[in-house]
């Protein structure tokens, strides 16, 4: 673990098993074949609003959740279809609730910018930029009230890093020692923005860290044992009460900002380094599989026939009863409190 002031790429990968490779990589192909499936079924009309796809950042999500406990908190972005998913919802309830169905993770009320699973512990993606840091922080205060050794995961873009609330949950998860992670998904671009034109430090998030004592991490974002490596060290310090730390995970996204975003002000060469078979981070993990011996064609298959299933059933599903319209809005007796 590195120190304040000191951030400095993670050591070498711990080993993991065959089985751990090929479950790591049938779970982010999932991912990836969702998101593809979130982006054709925008095209076709299907999906009202818009999308923020995280093809490219599987490593991240997928790499974190290896290394947490499923009581465990996570908050995200906006762009947070594949954080959900990492912590088991159903690629189904996934596209379910972007094309606004009953049978979607939130009954169709959140959609993209809002997907959630309670179930595993992944309390929201939040559209406004940084809102979920203290609510990540919040979580973790509570699980440090009530002694259960649980963490929370605040994952974030690199343009949070510029935001008040950000500089603000830092300080205060600093000195209360908070049991809290704060991984940044650094892809180089806070929407249509270089992030290094604008910021005064190399690394965004990391570079932070000296001004609230707290140790941070630089990771490859696109290799899903070091981001899992990065993350479990984190969590075993948050939770012997040695508080937060900062992982910084370098990613790139492979569409645009959002749907209306083409992507053309990023240089193509750039494009180009970023998604090849070498960086990207599935083919990547493909080849860590073949490398033991293993053929990956199974687990990919599977993941393709999962998402090809899972966009039928979304396609079929029925569309919400309008007289669900207000319920689960307030926390008890719907809008009574109004009058």
């Amino acid at each position: 673990m590195t120190t304040p002031g000191h951030q400095e790429a993670a050591s070498p990968s711990a080993p993991a098993s065959q089985d751990d490779l090929l479950a790591m990589l049938e779970q982010m192909a999932v991912i990836r074949y969702t998101e593809k499936a979130a982006y054709d079924l925008f095209m076709k009309g299907l999906v009202k609003g818009t999308t923020h796809l995280a093809a490219g950042h599987e490593a991240i999500a997928v790499g974190a959740s290896a290394a947490l406990r499923p009581d465990d908190y996570v908050f995200a972005t906006y762009r947070g279809h594949h954080h959900a998913l990492a912590r088991g919802l159903s690629p189904e309830a996934c596209l379910a609730e972007l094309m606004s169905r009953a049978t979607g993770s939130s009954r169709g009320k959140g959609g993209s910018m809002h997907m959630t699973h309670a179930k595993g512990n992944m309390l929201g993606s939040y559209a406004i930029i940084g809102a979920h840091l203290p609510m990540a922080s919040g979580a973790a205060w509570s699980a440090q009230r009530r002694g259960t050794e649980q963490i929370a995961v605040a994952f974030f873009g690199d343009g949070a890093t510029n935001i008040g609330v950000f500089h603000e949950t830092l300080n205060l998860a600093a000195v209360w020692k908070l049991p809290v992670l704060f991984i940044c998904e650094n892809n180089l671009y806070m929407e249509y923005t270089s992030i290094a034109s604008v910021t005064a430090v190399e690394h965004p998030a990391a570079d932070r860290a000296p001004a609230y004592n707290m140790p941070a991490e630089i990771v490859d974002g696109n290799d899903v044992l070091a981001v899992r490596d990065a993350v479990a060290r984190g969590a075993a310090r948050a939770r012997a009460g040695k508080g937060p730390t900062i992982i910084e995970a370098l990613t790139y996204r492979h569409y645009g900002h959002s749907r209306t975003d083409p992507g053309k002000y990023r240089p193509e060469e750039e494009v180009r380094e970023w998604l090849a078979p070498e960086r990207d981070p599935l083919p990547r993990l493909e080849q860590r599989v073949r490398d033991t011996g293993a053929d990956p064609a199974p687990a990919l298959s599977r993941a393709r026939a999962t998402v090809d299933a899972a966009i039928e059933a979304a396609k079929a599903a029925p569309l919400p009863d309008p007289s669900e319209a207000f319920t689960d809005v307030w926390a008890e007796e719907g809008t009574k409190w109004r009058n």
